[in-house]
């Protein structure tokens, strides 16, 4: 069954003691103002992990991700953190090929793809991103940017773990740039995404899969993406740093 879901990456942002302090504002506004069953994940810098998985409250519907991992379990790679030291410290997801890492990083298709492996194997669950820069938008070659990152990443899988999975369609050239995809053009790719899975997967998962969208989503911009049918919540960058934002775009998906 799909859930619905608002994860909010933090990106390179919060010390330990200002992440601790918007963790716990968070909190407090989903006890007193959120009774739907939205799952929640927060998504800090590694050092927060830790902490903020300490303090979570038991009533309330949250959850910890890690914003990225490194494919093997241990070894000589200094300064990478493994899937399976996430999973010690009781996060529960991981985001997989966020178009920064895909650029910044130069990650590839064929390395996220056994990333993914290494999250499935320490029983975490990936948060996978897809998307199109500007340039790959214009040029109307999207569609066959969204099919070779999903099939060349993740067709590997077999079913039983894709259905684990939670994706996130972001088109990069609304990350951070204030541009939105209208509801009707990210709808267009859930859709396509979801196609895909059923001609690769079946109906049956492709229906019960969650597909989030990423890309300059705000308090007043998030209810009439929600409203699409094939879009299951947010990835939220820049407004999962403010807690008034972040809940008031929790509550839009009702």
């Amino acid at each position: 069954m799909r859930k619905n879901i608002v994860a909010g990456n933090w990106k390179m942002n919060m010390d330990l003691e200002k992440g601790i302090q918007l963790f716990n504002e968070i909190q407090q506004l989903l006890k007193e103002e959120v009774s739907g069953d939205q799952e929640v994940i927060i998504c800090p810098p590694y050092i927060h992990l830790s902490s903020l998985a300490k303090a979570l409250d038991a009533d309330v519907k949250l959850s910890i991700g890690a914003q990225n991992c490194h494919h093997a379990d241990s070894g000589a790679y200094t300064g990478e953190v493994s899937a399976s030291i996430i999973a010690s410290t009781g996060a529960d997801y991981v985001i997989i090929g966020h178009s920064e890492r895909r650029l910044y990083f130069s990650e590839s298709n064929s390395l996220l793809a056994q990333k993914l492996d290494a999250v499935l194997k320490n029983g975490l669950i990936p948060i996978f991103c897809i998307g199109e820069t500007l340039e790959q938008r214009n040029g109307g070659t999207y569609f066959d940017v969204i099919k070779e990152q999903i099939s060349e990443a993740s067709f590997h899988l077999q079913g039983n773990d894709y259905s684990k999975m939670v994706l996130a369609y972001e088109p990069v050239w609304a990350i951070g740039t204030g541009l939105t995809a209208s509801p009707e053009q990210a709808q267009e790719i859930h859709s396509f995404i979801r196609n895909l899975l059923a001609n690769k997967y079946g109906q049956d998962l492709a229906d019960n899969l969650t597909i989030l969208y990423g890309g300059s989503c705000n308090p007043k911009n998030a209810s009439e993406l929600f409203a699409q049918p094939d879009i299951d919540g947010g990835l939220i960058g820049g407004a999962s740093l403010k807690a008034r934002d972040f809940v008031d775009i929790i509550k839009a998906l009702s």
